[in-house]
């Protein structure tokens, strides 16, 4: 089986493959000084808990937007599960693709990570939309080659900076807005509906934009773990992969195997 990990800015998660198939996953707070001994103790916790062994992982890969957690990542398959880690875009698990773009070093692992899973599955011109700390936007076209995105702030990025740069405003819960309408009549409904609201208003306008420009029938896909807060906007997105990031890393590993 397959361990395939996904370190991002606020949280890393652990999946479990069979394949192609997910088995199970694990999600942890990203901490750089998280050693490779922390990891283990929590980890194979896990796996004994929902019956698994480590002598069932045959092999580890990991794409990370957090340099310092790779080398105690690279520690843990070393010492913990006897097997050498992949790390996306090196050596046998290079991306494969072409990434076409002024600095092609510069592009964030999940980023490529995604357009690979993307390309894998659907055809054609593709936008993926990944809801994390960051928001990214990309555009990967019918050969499969990423050709340049958006960075904005992710959704908590935006409100926390609302509410820690005034003296009188509360931290809220970023949902689905219950009432309709977006004239708020107390504090917290208006500060909700300006964060959500405005956010589904910058991607609506950010899609409408891309589209524009590749001037191609595009398909529109959605990942990350704020991607459900938005999943039901009518003609937002045209499909939601949650696991869009980890499937990609298994089959970059597959791939790798045959290196």
């Amino acid at each position: 089986m397959l361990l395939a990990i996904d370190v991002g800015n606020t949280n890393v998660v652990f999946a479990l493959y069979d394949g192609r198939e997910m088995k199970t996953r694990w999600r942890i707070a990203t901490d750089p000084r998280r050693t490779a001994d922390e990891f283990a103790v929590w980890l194979l916790q896990l796996m004994t808990i929902e019956g698994y062994t480590r002598d069932q992982i045959a092999g580890m890969i990991v794409s990370t937007v957090v340099p310092r957690a790779l080398h105690n990542l690279q520690v843990l398959a070393t010492k913990y599960f006897d097997t050498e880690l992949l790390v996306a875009g090196m050596g046998k698990a290079d991306y494969g693709i072409d990434v076409d773009v002024d600095s092609p070093k510069s592009l964030g692992a999940d980023r490529a990570v995604n357009a690979i899973g993307a390309h894998e599955k659907f055809p054609g011109d593709l936008i993926v939309v990944d809801f994390g700390t960051a928001t990214t936007i990309d555009h990967i076209d019918g050969r499969g080659a990423y050709k340049g995105g958006i960075i904005a702030p992710g959704i908590n990025l935006s409100l926390d900076a609302l509410v820690g740069n005034t003296a009188k405003l509360p931290r809220i819960a970023i949902a689905v807005p219950e009432k309709p309408g977006v004239i708020g009549t107390n504090t917290e409904d208006q500060m909700l509906i300006g964060v959500y609201w405005g956010y589904v208003a910058m991607i609506e306008g950010l899609i409408a934009r891309m589209r524009a420009q590749i001037a191609r029938p595009v398909t529109v896909i959605a990942t990350g773990g704020l991607a459900v807060l938005f999943d039901h906007q009518p003609g937002l997105f045209d499909v939601v992969e949650h696991d869009l990031t980890l499937n990609g890393l298994a089959l970059l590993a597959e791939r790798a195997a045959t290196r």
